[in-house]
Order: structure tokens, then sequence, then C-alpha cells
């Protein structure tokens, strides 16, 4: 498998100044950083392409959409302006030699209702996906539906839905974005959870359940990679967690206590313990 860490644990928007990012998760013994694709306007595209080249890296990317820019609203417009949204994204994937998309990519990340997800509001996705599918096909790259935790989206909380919404999107460039962060807290079993993604899973975000440094808290991470061996799961684990550090990031994800040392910590003691269980 190969190992990344998200852009996100490091700084909230990825400028000019966070090119030495790319050589420093090198220097961590990683073998690619994950971006992530928020504010466009100072994402410096050239720059990073030079550095991942110059350093023999890789990217991988993730991308949440907003209230602005939603597939399960029930303005058309807001719906056409989230298909939008993705689409350019998917172009930046493409042409920095990414072949996934991941993320709250498929309703407006922390939209609750106080409801249920209705019936119109999967059909909407389902009509946006679509579309999508079709953008990211002549693109080579996957867009990757992340099921994330009840607190944060009403709309996809586990993988049986997330391959529920694949399997009728029927697609081969939309498939399923895992987060043992988010498994944790919905789903019975770390093990089951990915079989039950199966061919479907195309992502992965490695993540200790208080968001911690990995093998410190009580994921069962013998059940994450006997699920991944069994089901020939050999592409991208990113170590997606958070540190008070990062401000704007630590605000957002609700990180209000040292989790652990440093985010160098989290990526440098998880990458031991997930290599020695590969």
């Amino acid at each position: 498998m190969k190992y990344g860490a998200h852009s996100l644990m490091f700084t909230p928007k990825f400028t000019k100044d966070d090119l030495g990012l790319i050589a420093h998760a090198k220097s961590l013994g990683l073998d690619g950083l994950e971006i992530h694709l928020d504010d466009l306007s100072v994402l410096p595209i050239d720059e990073i392409k030079k550095e991942l080249k110059k350093n023999q890296m890789e990217a991988t990317f993730t991308a949440v959409l907003d209230k602005d820019h939603d597939f399960i609203s029930p303005d058309p417009e807001v719906r056409q302006s989230g298909i939008d949204f993705i689409k350019r994204r998917l172009e930046i994937v493409a042409e920095l030699g990414g072949d996934v998309l991941g993320g709250v990519n498929y309703a407006a990340w922390g939209k609750i209702t106080g409801q249920a997800r209705t019936k119109d509001e999967w059909e909407w996705c389902k009509e946006c996906l679509n579309k999508i599918g079709q953008i990211a096909k002549p693109l080579g790259v996957v867009m990757a539906l992340e099921p994330v935790n009840r607190y944060e989206t009403h709309f996809l909380n586990t993988v049986e839905d997330a391959r529920r919404l694949v399997e009728e999107v029927n697609h081969p460039n939309i498939r399923i974005h895992l987060d043992t962060y988010h498994c944790n807290i919905e789903e019975k079993s770390f093990y089951e959870a990915i079989k039950t993604c199966g061919e479907y899973l195309y992502h992965v975000h490695v993540c200790e359940n208080d968001r911690g440094v990995p093998g410190t808290g009580h994921v069962n991470w013998d059940e994450v990679f006997k699920g991944f061996k069994e089901i020939g799961y050999d592409r991208w684990c990113v170590v997606e967690s958070f540190v008070p550090d990062v401000e704007e990031v630590a605000r957002l994800t609700a990180i209000w206590r040292q989790v652990a040392p440093s985010a160098e910590a989290i990526v440098t003691e998880g990458l031991r313990l997930f290599r020695r269980l590969e």
C-alpha cells in the first residue's frame, strides 16, 4: 500500500508558502501528500507539480461541498453549482497526476436538516453523481464518497449506504472512501465495514478514534488490515488527524485539546504501526 498524510494536519489552505510540505512528507517516510482543494485562488498548481516531480512524490486529493454547492439541495441551481465546483477540482486532480478525489463531496459538509435523509435528496444526489462520473471518466479520476458520522451529515453515515449509493449510480468512476474515525462511531465492526465496501473501496483515511496517534486508542487495527487483505485493497492509506496548532482546522474539526505531541508524531508512529501490520 501507499501512505500519505493530509495537508490539513499542517495548514488550513495550501499556498505557495506550503510547498515545502511535499519534501517534509517525504522526510517523514510517506509516499505522498493529500492536498485539500478548498480555496483554488491561492493554490499554486504549477509549483505543486514541480515539487511533486522533484521529490518523487505523489498526491491524493479531497474536497467538501458547502451550502452553495450542494448535491442534495432542492434548488437545481445550487446542485449545478456543486457539479461545477467538483468538475474544476477533478480537472486539477488530473493535472497534478492524481487519480482520486475523496471527501464529503456528495452533500454540503456540516448540513443537518433535523430529519433523516429524504428520497428526493437521494435521487438529487444520484443525478449529480451520474454527471460527475461522466466528467471524471475521461480525466482518469475516481470520485470516492466518504460516509461520515451523524454529527457532520444526515445524508451518508455508513458504508452500507455508501455502497448502495455507488451501486445505484452504477458508474466505474464513483467509488467509496472509508475513514476509520467515522467507522468507529457508525459501524459495528471495522472488518465488516471493509468487507461491505469490497471492490468499491478506492480510498482510505486511517485515523485513531480520538484522532490521536494510531495505535494508542481503541481502533482495532488488526481487524482493519485483515479486511484490507481479504478484499485485496492495496491503494492509499492516508493519515488524517488534526492538532490544535492549525487553529482554523482545529476549530472546524472540534479539536479542543492536544490529542498527540505533534502532527509529525501522528504520522511517524502511525506509519510504524501500519507497515508492521501490512
